[in-house]
């Protein structure tokens, strides 16, 4: 391409400081280094650890930064010992890589990678960055980087998917979808018959009841304030749904009451420490599940009495689903091609990005369950 190893101009949103609304600029982009890969993000989802992140909750995160790590591209050009892509493929950016070769990658337990893990807090593997703008240096979020129109990524960090994909609400799979579905399928293994709640329904809630349903569960509980979420979340499969402040009784007691003993399988998909504490209090007191997949703020904490687990039940947490994602992204890219599920379903909003800070306006007032961006 005529971009090949030139700096390319492009616009994207970018966060000067911790707390402020996101700014459209123009930056420059370097050409790719040694096994990287230059992307033209096509379509990228407004997910709450971006709002997290851009709120300045996360201590690693360092200023002035480029968020977003929901999306979907095609490669407009690669760096030296790039092996498995080539320019015109259609690749999904994932901020959980692998690069195959360490404990962990080869572990089939877990879906992080020493060398994500080891690398420098939000640059590329070599300590610097592909992003300036107006002379400054920008940095890199999750690997990823997806509000601007061009970003660079590790060969580990990206997947490659069927060339007749469509890129819109396929986004989705570089996080949410895949974290509630993996969340369900890889780190709980819903069983058939099984009862499962579900605490908040959002994009990922509705993820998990999507799994959930596909898993075979008989009942699936939906629990959020937003009433005007659970028509959505009974059409993707939930069984009914509860609002917990028009409860007479706290949330937990009450889900342990109508499920004889409590839930088989409980997914917290909000990050809010209140909310995790009575979803491990609804799970069954004698085998019981809970997966914790909201993110909190650094430095927050859950208190509850160890005892709880005692009797037999499980706490777990999952990052994008406990999954392979090389491997499972791309299965999960096919099935969506099959129509085995339906992503549009998950989408709100579609929005541009010079519409980014409306995007997040809507994400805090609870008014969207997943806002994508088209660049």
């Amino acid at each position: 391409m005529e971009t090949t190893g030139k700096v390319i101009k492009c616009k994207a949103a970018v966060s000067w400081e911790a707390n402020t609304p996101f700014s459209i600029e123009e930056i420059e982009v370097a050409p790719p280094m040694a096994q990287e890969l230059r992307i033209k993000i096509v379509t990228t989802g407004i997910c709450r650890s971006d709002e997290t992140a851009r709120s300045g909750s996360l201590e690693q995160i360092s200023f002035p930064i480029i968020l977003g790590h929901e999306g979907v591209g095609i490669v407009e050009s690669v760096g030296e010992d790039v092996k498995d892509f080539k320019p015109g493929d259609k690749v999904i950016p994932l901020f959980t890589g692998q690069c195959d070769q360490c404990p962990a990658c080869k572990d089939p337990r877990s879906n992080f990678c020493y060398l994500n893990m080891s690398k420098p807090q939000c640059l590329m593997a070599d300590g610097t960055t592909r992003f300036t703008c107006k002379g400054k240096q920008i940095h890199h979020f999750m690997n990823t980087s997806t509000f601007s129109e061009y970003t660079v990524v590790n060969q580990q960090n990206c997947t490659k998917i069927a060339d007749e994909t469509p890129l819109g609400s396929v986004c989705l799979l570089g996080c949410g979808f895949t974290t509630g579905y993996g969340s369900v399928v890889k780190t709980a293994k819903v069983q058939p018959g099984s009862t499962c709640a579900v605490f908040g329904l959002g994009g990922v809630g509705l993820a998990v009841i999507i799994g959930c349903k596909l898993a075979g569960a008989s009942r699936i509980i939906g629990i959020d304030i937003k009433k005007d979420k659970f028509e959505k979340a009974k059409e993707v499969g939930a069984t009914e749904c509860i609002a917990p402040q028009d409860c007479d009784k706290p949330i937990a007691q009450l889900l342990l009451e109508q499920t004889g003993g409590g839930v088989d399988y409980v997914f917290e998909c909000i990050g809010n420490t209140e909310t995790m504490t009575s979803a491990i209090h609804a799970s069954h007191f004698a085998y019981g599940t809970t997966v914790l997949i909201g993110i909190t703020g650094s430095s927050k904490t859950i208190t509850f009495d160890p005892m709880v687990l005692v009797t037999g039940r499980t706490l777990k947490s999952s990052v994008l689903g406990g999954v392979k994602t090389k491997q499972f992204v791309p299965q999960l890219v096919s099935d969506y091609n099959a129509k085995k599920f339906d992503l549009d379903k998950l989408v709100s909003h579609n929005l541009t990005l010079e519409k980014i800070n409306e995007g997040f306006e809507l994400l805090r007032a609870g008014e969207s369950i997943r806002t994508i961006l088209t660049l």
